[in-house]
């Protein structure tokens, strides 16, 4: 497919993201690999580099607006980048060791992740919808006014921030759920809070692609000229759109796509 459309495509994603919270990368990187034919190695690294400009821009914002809690993302960083820095370390050595083909690796991590993330959010959403009377156990919460809060933060960032190394995946969309469950943080700082360890998160990350030399920035940069612009228009529009129906409808999008992924 000609490249000329990829600023247009990123641009509708964009609007997408802006409209819905649904994470980028989700949406990005499989369709580089679908509409655009890159090996999925290339598309991830890409993908990461594309998307760390989006929430540098972002958390700047909240942090001129302090609606983030800066200590969960000191310490949500902390295990989040080594993290991402350990999965970009085992792309290196699967590309080392040949043993392995790393496209096909990565397409079926790509899958299995988006999977997990899409079930996740739309299980989140029918019960909210449907039951929201429903009372559910709550998880404990983590107090990062002791070592043993600080500890457990470090690592469940690390865990997630693996995967985001190895897939550029959930970067947002898993660690809102995360802060929602652990921090009981209200909404005028979840958002906050989110972009801005994401930022954080992707700044190591897009480093770490860098050293693989998967990245392509004739990629980067048309998704750039179109996402950015997108996100903006759909953060202005998000207030009149129908919520609900536009995340059913693309979260039913992405589990094709992550089980087309996979197979």
């Amino acid at each position: 497919m000609n490249f000329l459309f990829l600023p247009l495509f990123s641009f509708l994603v964009g609007i997408i993201v802006g409209l819905t919270g649904v994470g980028g990368a989700s949406l990005i990187t499989p369709m580089l690999i679908f509409a655009f034919g890159v090996p999925p190695a290339v598309a991830v690294s890409s993908d990461v580099v594309a998307a760390t400009l989006m929430k540098i821009v972002g958390s700047i914002k909240h942090w001129q607006q302090q609606t983030l809690d800066v200590q969960v993302v000191k310490w949500l960083a902390m295990g989040s980048v080594s993290g991402s820095l350990f999965g970009v370390g085992m792309l290196h050595l699967i590309r080392q060791t040949g043993e392995h083909n790393m496209n096909d690796i990565m397409l079926r991590l790509l899958g299995v992740t988006i999977l997990l993330v899409t079930v996740l959010a739309l299980v989140q959403m029918l019960l909210l919808t449907f039951f929201p009377k429903l009372q559910l156990p709550e998880l404990p919460k983590f107090d990062l006014q002791t070592k043993l809060g600080c500890l457990q933060t470090m690592s469940i960032g690390a865990l997630l921030g693996c995967l985001v190394g190895m897939t550029s995946v959930s970067s947002g969309s898993i660690f809102a759920l995360v802060l929602i469950a652990f921090f009981r943080l209200d909404a005028r700082k979840l958002v906050g809070t989110d972009i801005s360890q994401a930022a954080i998160l992707l700044f190591f990350t897009s480093l770490g692609h860098l050293t693989l030399g998967t990245v392509d920035w004739s990629l980067v940069l048309p998704i750039w000229l179109g996402s950015v612009p997108g996100v903006l228009l759909g953060a202005k529009i998000c207030n009149i759109a129908p919520q609900k129906p536009l995340r059913f409808l693309i979260y039913s999008i992405l589990m094709m796509v992550s089980w087309k992924l996979v197979y």
